[in-house]
């Protein structure tokens, strides 16, 4: 019994040793797109040569729009019902 006890504890240790990795890389086109994006962004290959730049007029409006999200207030609870309901033909 002994030896049966020490050779099921053998082949358990053993098991992640047979476990497969996944292949490298991306599993379907669209992830393959996707991560093709990715690098292209964070290697910088398809930067415009032009500079894009704002006026001043333009970086205080972004700067008004992006101070008006703070002066809503946050409700206490999310009322699933106060935008509505859907109604669906049946």
């Amino acid at each position: 019994m002994n030896t049966l006890h020490s050779v099921c504890c053998l082949a358990l240790l053993s098991l992640p040793f047979a476990a497969q990795a996944i292949d490298a890389g991306p599993a379907s086109a669209q992830q393959q797109e996707t991560e093709g994006w990715l690098v292209l962004q964070s290697r910088n290959h398809a930067a415009s040569p032009k500079p894009q730049t704002a006026t001043a007029t333009e970086r205080e409006l972004a700067l008004q729009r992006w101070l008006k999200k703070y002066s809503y207030e946050i409700p206490d609870l999310y009322d699933p019902d106060a935008g509505g309901k859907i109604e669906t033909k049946n």
